[in-house]
């Protein structure tokens, strides 16, 4: 059966690798088969994969909330943006929970102009400065011209010490984080030049996804038991991560969550922290 892609390309189905994406989500194996049954009863020729996402998420979710959110941890992350600026301060939460010292939003003099910084970091007496490149399209990309201009504005930073954190100190380190993905040249540029790159599924071991299964830092976005809306109340709160909800559940109360829905969702935000 023939298929339709994000980027228009027409593939084969495979339903070992939707397998393997309901697996991930916690899901447990009679389950996921019974999914994947439902799925390919309803299949047709040109069928995309969007629809599909669609069909698997609302049938996971009949299932389990947490299940769907992980499902979802993706697309949840674009909801981030549009603008990205809630996905800067969610990048600094992840680097947070590595036990780094963060700063958002700031403006540093160069040698040469003045550069803003999504997001600074400290750790032993290192510091980093992080550029996020957030893309609103799923298949847009980082290429290689993304490095080459970031590693310009890091050498003109790492010129001057700057007024950060407990003193005059200087950058010494540069990541590039993207919600999506880089290019083979915009990987081997930043590696040849020294650059720290992460994105949705680099590098293998320690990218988006498994900083967010490993360490349950899943953003409010996935949440299936709040509306758009009401997501976006939180992230205006600066309540980012699922898990900053369990000691601040008074936030729910805030956004208008009648009692009975509070209870809900604080179920599923167990549910999604309890797994790891």
């Amino acid at each position: 059966m023939k298929i339709v892609k994000h980027s228009g390309d027409i593939v084969d189905f495979d339903p070992e690798k939707l397998r393997s994406s309901l697996l991930k989500s916690g899901a447990e194996r009679q389950v996921v088969d019974s999914i994947l049954k439902e799925i390919k009863k309803e299949l047709f020729q040109g069928m995309t994969t969007k629809q599909i996402y669609k069909m698997a998420f609302g049938l996971l979710k009949k299932t389990a909330n947490a299940h769907a959110a992980r499902y979802n941890l993706r697309e949840s992350i674009r909801l981030l943006g549009p603008a990205g600026f809630f996905f800067e301060k969610y990048i600094a939460r992840l680097f947070a929970s590595e036990h780094f010292e963060t700063m958002t939003n700031l403006t540093l003099q160069g040698k040469c102009v003045t550069h803003e910084i999504d997001v600074l970091l400290k750790k032993n007496n290192s510091i980093a400065m992080v550029e996020c490149k957030f893309h609103q399209g799923r298949d847009a990309a980082s290429d290689v011209k993304v490095p080459m201009y970031i590693l310009s504005r890091f050498n003109d930073l790492k010129e001057r010490s700057h007024p950060v954190f407990d003193d005059r100190e200087h950058i010494t380190k540069c990541w590039i984080v993207t919600n999506n993905r880089f290019t083979l040249d915009a990987i081997t540029f930043a590696n040849c030049s020294g650059l720290n790159l992460m994105s949705w599924d680099y590098p293998k071991n320690n990218n988006l996804k498994t900083k967010n299964d490993v360490n349950a830092l899943y953003p409010v976005t996935c949440l299936t038991t709040l509306s758009l809306a009401e997501k976006d109340k939180l992230l205006i709160l600066d309540v980012i991560l699922v898990k900053e909800i369990i000691n601040n559940s008074d936030c729910l109360e805030k956004i208008g969550i009648s009692p009975s829905r509070i209870k809900n969702v604080l179920k599923e935000v167990t549910d999604l922290c309890r797994y790891m």
